[in-house]
């Protein structure tokens, strides 16, 4: 029990980074910041490999998340 409750926390807190990480490119996307998404696009895919690599998220999860950030970058090019 105790081992499943500090994992639980962990797995929050790793899922929490991801999601504001996606979010905050997403908007600066939206904005048209596309340096500083460029910037916020590879801190992203980092956190989103590291939930990855601890089985917080599922890898096609990942990378489905990745593929529509990478996409709508391009767009904005």
């Amino acid at each position: 029990m105790r081992q499943s409750i500090r994992r639980r926390v962990r797995n929050i807190k790793t899922k929490d980074k991801f999601k504001s990480a996606v979010k905050e490119v997403k908007k600066l996307i939206t904005a048209g910041k596309k340096s500083e998404a460029v910037e916020a696009m590879k801190r992203a895919m980092s956190t989103l490999d590291k939930a990855v690599k601890t089985n917080v998220i599922h890898k096609n999860k990942s990378s489905r998340l990745k593929s529509r950030i990478a996409k709508s970058l391009a767009k904005l090019k």
